[in-house]
């Protein structure tokens, strides 16, 4: 790796809400693997896991993001979704630092499941620079998630 792509992957950053303290963070996505560290309270974000995210973080997440953004729209209830969770911390754990994987609960955020147009769970959607990319409903295979990220 060049030391311009270096840090141009270094530089990479996304707003994501502290889950102990519940204070928006800009973290660098690119330095993920030091265990960023949220400004208020100390505490990790754990990156190379799908994150919880607030149905109304949501906009935000993907809006201010610079790097590739997964959304999982799961319910805890939800067979196919337990059948997906290993499958995306896999995935999470594998692209950590060039995609932040997300997990957004429809039970939870009923509003922002109407606007993505979720009509079933699990639904996958890939965003790009604020913008949906790819989207998958239904469980899938590590390379059917493969290939949902080829899009980039």
């Amino acid at each position: 790796m060049t030391d311009s792509a270096k840090t141009d992957q270094d530089t990479r950053s996304a707003t994501l809400r502290c889950s102990f303290c519940l204070k928006l963070n800009r973290v660098d996505v690119g330095r993920a693997s030091e265990r960023p560290k949220c400004g208020e309270c100390g505490r990790p974000f754990l990156l190379d896991r799908p994150v919880k995210i607030a149905g109304d973080d949501l906009e935000r997440v993907v809006a201010d993001s610079d790097v590739p953004v997964l959304v999982d729209f799961y319910a805890d209830w939800c067979g196919p979704c337990k059948i997906m969770a290993p499958v995306l911390d896999s995935f999470a754990a594998d692209h950590t630092g060039e995609i932040l994987v997300g997990k957004v609960d429809t039970d939870a955020a009923p509003a922002v499941s109407a606007r993505y147009g979720i009509r079933g769970i699990p639904t996958l959607i890939l965003f790009r620079d604020g913008s949906e990319v790819s989207r998958q409903t239904g469980a899938v295979a590590r390379p059917g998630l493969d290939q949902l990220v080829a899009a980039l």
